[in-house]
């Protein structure tokens, strides 16, 4: 898929479009830092501008990939979410990281349900896994939130990581996940709500 036929989304807060050469600097800021440990980092320089490239191809190998979201407001950076299935990958995988200084603002949860909706709907996948870290606990419960569980018959992609599957387009359809997760969106965008205790995405 070429990059000016990358899809954009919009949600309440936020725009999800196809990652720019003026989006690297906060990706390679964020895969060098701590909080890339449980996606292979922190890289060095050279590393993050590869994957960083990998990114950019994936969208045009495998027609789909990796959104780049922003605070609709301000145009702010935050983070991404989408697809990624490079090779080896057992199946395709719904994947996020949003950058260290935005977490707990329930984005990551937005763009991510944001872009299930849409391979669900628009490109017509039946399913979807996400491959976690087992110690990555803050992933794992943005996974249940969105209503994975884990799949422990799954294959995972290096023994080393977990496959949560995510529930198919009717599980969705039948069940009230979506409107929990709108719910709790919704709770995230009302400027009064103060989330107390841990931290979540």
């Amino acid at each position: 898929m070429p990059h000016s036929e990358i899809p954009v989304i919009e949600t309440n807060r936020l725009v999800l479009r196809g990652p720019e050469p003026e989006d690297y600097p906060d990706f390679r800021a964020t895969f060098s830092s701590y909080r890339s440990r449980f996606m292979g980092g922190p890289l060095n320089p050279y590393e993050s501008w590869m994957l960083y490239a990998a990114e950019i191809g994936h969208w045009r190998i495998r027609g789909f990939g990796m959104w780049m979201f922003h605070d609709k407001a301000s145009g702010r950076p935050l983070g991404m979410a989408g697809g990624w299935q490079p090779a080896s990958w057992p199946e395709a995988e719904i994947a996020w990281i949003i950058w260290p200084e935005t977490a707990g603002k329930g984005y990551a949860l937005e763009a991510t349900h944001a872009a299930r909706r849409y391979f669900y709907e628009t490109l017509g996948w039946d399913g979807a896994v996400s491959y976690l870290d087992p110690k990555n606990l803050d992933s794992i419960r943005l996974a249940e939130r969105l209503g994975a569980t884990r799949d422990v018959e799954a294959r995972t992609v290096d023994g080393n990581d977990v496959c949560y599957r995510h529930p198919s387009p009717a599980a969705l359809r039948h069940s009230q996940i979506a409107d929990a997760i709108a719910l709790e969106i919704a709770h995230y965008a009302n400027p009064q709500f103060q989330p107390q205790g841990y931290a979540l995405d």
